[in-house]
């Protein structure tokens, strides 16, 4: 089965400025893929090339086994993009601009599929405004319903939920999760961390246009980000045994707590024997798994390379 999205070796420079840096990956039928990255690392320019709105300068973007250069009729049919700019027909309203959209893809008009995204995305009441009197969260409602009316099997979301309330934050993710279901694959860009944890199945992280990691979402978290055990004891330490420090205990709590950050293959076992080797009487231990917003921030600094073959 031929990938839903393959990049490989792709490249972008602006005025002689890289933006995109030899990116090659591969989207599965089916995922839900989050692309990350700080500002200005290349995601948007990376998506624009992927959508054939901005020229590729080396390398090449396959979609579903379609070069979407050689075959752009094809692949503009088969992908749909939410762009990070909101970018609407000022002067139409709602239900002119979703009548007319499919159209543009060769596709046509299915009113039982646009009707379900107007239900669904909650634009009923709004049909017959035009564009320009529509608030900002009601514009990216529009947007997302423009991406998905001509039915395309792969699906970009470039920060859908960038300045949106959070009642329309679930309602998306609960209608993306619905369409993924139903066959549709999701590449999602969010500078909401919690939201690709939660939402991505693989997650790749760029800067400066390079690819640092590419991975399962939970064997990032668990090889980059490490563990953080907090231990409580049952008295107040007033120092902290040499041994414990050279751990990377710290003594938080004024002394009720010692506090370690573990990476990710320090076994949990050698601390705790340690801490009985020390007559600590401990009251309670609790461990945390570092958050996707510590990994990337892990990444992007610079201090891992996460990326996996």
């Amino acid at each position: 089965m031929s990938s839903a999205l393959k990049i490989s070796n792709l490249s972008k420079s602006y005025g002689g400025t890289p933006v995109v840096r030899d990116l090659s990956l591969d989207i599965e039928p089916g995922e839900i893929f989050g692309l990350l990255g700080p500002n200005g690392a290349g995601k948007s320019t990376t998506i624009n090339m992927i959508g054939g709105v901005t020229r590729i300068d080396r390398g090449s973007v396959s979609v579903f086994g379609y070069d979407n250069r050689s075959a752009y009729r094809t692949t503009r049919s088969l992908v749909g993009v939410m762009h990070q700019e909101i970018v609407i027909d000022n002067f139409f309203t709602i239900d002119q601009a979703l009548k007319i959209h499919s159209g543009y893809y060769g596709v046509a008009d299915d009113p039982r599929w646009r009707q379900q995204l107007i239900e669904r995305l909650g634009l009923g009441p709004h049909l017959h405004k035009i564009m320009i009197k529509l608030s900002g969260g009601l514009k990216r409602r529009f947007m997302v319903a423009k991406a998905l009316i001509h039915k395309p099997r792969l699906l970009i979301l470039d920060e859908p939920t960038a300045g949106v309330d959070v009642e329309l934050r679930h309602t998306l993710w609960e209608f993306v999760r619905e369409i993924n279901l139903q066959g549709t694959t999701i590449l999602l860009t969010t500078h909401y961390l919690e939201e690709a944890e939660q939402m991505c199945g693989r997650i790749a992280i760029m800067n400066h246009g390079r690819l640092l990691a590419l991975e399962q979402t939970s064997d990032l978290l668990r090889h980059v980000g490490g563990r953080t055990l907090r231990v409580e004891l049952q008295q107040e330490l007033k120092t902290l045994p040499e041994a414990l420090a050279d751990f990377g205990g710290q003594l938080a709590g004024q002394g009720r707590h010692i506090v370690f950050s573990l990476p990710a293959d320090r076994p949990v076992g050698e601390l705790l024997s340690l801490l009985c080797a020390q007559g600590l009487a401990i009251a309670d231990i609790e461990t945390r798994q570092a958050g996707l917003e510590e990994v990337f921030l892990k990444i992007t600094a610079g201090g891992t390379d996460g990326q996996s073959s």
